[in-house]
């Protein structure tokens, strides 16, 4: 049996489109343990929609590109999205994955008390990209993502939660796995050594 069809056995198939992630409190070190780990032909769009500090609009991109081997972007309103680099949802905005494989930023009310919505930005990737999607969902202090990993979960999408017992805040990841049933529950370390995994298939395939 090669590895890619070991790999569907397990749920985990070629032909990925995009990566998304959602975090807060607690979530920033892993994040940049994943894009530091990540090789520089990482063929995939790393979508990540992280609570933030709405009035302070500089930094965080330039603290990411300091460790990131993937260029960390801000995407405007109906930018087209493309593999290899990662988009970071703008803060006080919300972040949508539109039909036409291009952004869209709102500034609707907010939801769950925040303001990027983990829960729409999942739910709007996970109904372009379906099974196509790689839907992680990290540390935090409330239950934004829940829902949003839930409906990735219908709709096909590989599901991977930050492992509660490591994660700064537990909240997030413990919503998450009450909410549905999630694919794998991993340490920071086995989330990065998956994700370099489903690359290597993708790039074969």
């Amino acid at each position: 049996m090669n590895d890619l069809e070991q790999n569907r056995n397990t749920g985990i198939v070629s032909g990925y489109r995009a990566v998304v992630i959602g975090g807060s409190a607690g979530s920033f070190q892993v994040v940049t343990r994943i894009l530091s780990s990540l090789p520089v032909n990482f063929n995939l769009p790393v979508i990540l929609c992280l609570h933030r500090l709405k009035h302070v609009r500089q930094g965080f991109v330039e603290a990411l590109n300091l460790k990131s081997n993937l260029k960390v972007v801000e995407p405007d309103d109906k930018e087209i999205i493309r593999n290899g680099l990662a988009y970071l949802a703008p803060a006080n905005y919300h972040l949508y994955v539109e039909l036409g494989n291009y952004f869209a930023l709102s500034t609707e009310e907010m939801v769950k008390f925040s303001r990027p919505s983990i829960d729409l930005t999942l739910d709007s990737a996970s109904y372009f990209y379906k099974e196509k999607m790689i839907a992680i969902l990290l540390s935090g202090a409330n239950s934004d993502g829940a829902d949003g990993m839930k409906m990735a979960k219908k709709r096909g999408a590989l599901t991977l939660v930050q492992s509660p017992q490591e994660a700064s805040i537990k909240t997030m990841p413990e919503a998450a796995i009450s909410a549905t049933t999630i694919d794998h529950i991993l340490k920071t370390d086995d989330l990065v050594e998956l994700l370099i995994k489903l690359n290597g298939v993708n790039l074969r395939n």
